[in-house]
């Protein structure tokens, strides 16, 4: 075959696939909701401006630090991540691990740590750091000493989810929600591991992005399933995107655009859909959800999903940080309240 034909076939071929991916991109679905309440009032330009976001924490111009809805007096070093904020201090560290706990209560007071791997996540209870590592390795310190007390090795991931939790303390135990969809029970104390649970077994993506403990039930999810941990394991399948709890019941969105409500034991109370919708976050207040979607809109959604109402809000491009009940995006907030 000539050249020129040859070359005629690979630039039809070209214009084929280009005029499919314009066509696929344009017939692309938004959320279009039929009825509009209005525009929401709660909403405006924030003092500060989102740089980064982390567990209960977000970096903010200059290098300072939000954390419990105050912009604190803080500042990490240029070449650190912001980790997290725990137990009055704000955790951040260095590609490399150099690790540097801020006391908020005391600007003088910093402890730091060189820990040689890349850091996860973290948080602090009393004297006991404990860290899970990017390699998912898991490790408990003491912050006086600066001594290992456990290390616990894990799996490294392929890829995963920028929603990662933190290690949870209560009591003796401490719980990592770890980077291949496992839960891992550690006793400080005794300083052995007591148990290892499988979330779900997926190759990638497949982090803890949530965890909290309702009615006594330790519940953490996935992007693919959520567990109810007890007497006996529940998990249930779903496309997470994210979750709350009012301590009572679990509220998820999923990919879909679904909000579902869940029993403590991951029973179906009641589900509602908004066809195409891509639900950024979802906000706990009272008798109310409040679900912000991308496409500029703040729906309030009653808690038996039975009612709902749809509001117009601008929504700028930027990491969004949910800080108690306030969406921050940039420059901006949006309140549920």
């Amino acid at each position: 075959m000539a050249l020129s034909k040859i070359l005629k076939l690979i630039y039809l071929a070209f214009v084929v696939a280009a005029a499919i991916l314009l066509s696929a991109c344009s017939s692309k679905e938004i959320y279009k909701p039929k009825l509009i309440s209005g525009s929401w009032e709660n909403h405006g330009k924030s003092d500060v401006v989102i740089k980064k976001i982390a567990q209960d924490a977000a970096l903010i111009e200059d290098n300072r630090v939000l954390a419990l809805d105050v912009e604190q007096k803080v500042h990490i070093s240029k070449n650190d991540n912001l980790i997290s904020y725990s137990d009055g201090w704000v955790i951040s560290a260095d590609i490399d691990g150099n690790t540097t706990l801020h006391n908020l209560a005391d600007l003088n007071k910093t402890q730091k740590f060189s820990l040689k791997r890349t850091i996860a996540s973290a948080s602090v209870k009393d004297d006991t750091l404990a860290v899970l590592f990017s390699n998912n390795e898991m490790a408990l310190y003491s912050i006086s000493t600066k001594a290992m007390i456990l290390k616990e090795n894990g799996d490294a991931p392929i890829a995963v989810n920028s929603k990662i939790v933190k290690p949870y303390f209560k009591d003796d135990l401490v719980t990592f929600s770890t980077l291949d969809g496992k839960i891992v029970i550690i006793n400080a104390k005794t300083k052995k591991k007591l148990r290892t649970i499988v979330v779900s077994g997926e190759e990638q993506f497949n982090n803890i992005i949530y965890f909290d403990i309702v009615d006594n039930k330790i519940i953490a999810a996935t992007g693919y399933k959520i567990l109810s941990l007890a007497e006996k394991e529940i998990r249930v399948a779903y496309d997470i995107r994210g979750a709350v709890s009012d301590k009572e019941n679990i509220f998820i969105t999923t990919k879909q655009g679904e909000v579902i409500s869940l029993t403590p034991e991951l029973k179906e109370n009641a589900k509602i859909k908004f066809p195409f919708a891509h639900l950024l976050g979802i906000v706990n207040s009272g008798d109310k959800l409040y679900l912000l979607e991308k496409s500029g809109y703040v729906i309030e959604v009653a808690k038996n999903l039975l009612e709902y109402r749809v509001y117009k809000v601008s929504i700028d491009d930027g990491y969004i940080y949910l800080s108690g009940k306030v969406f921050y995006i940039n420059n901006q907030y949006i309140s549920a309240e």
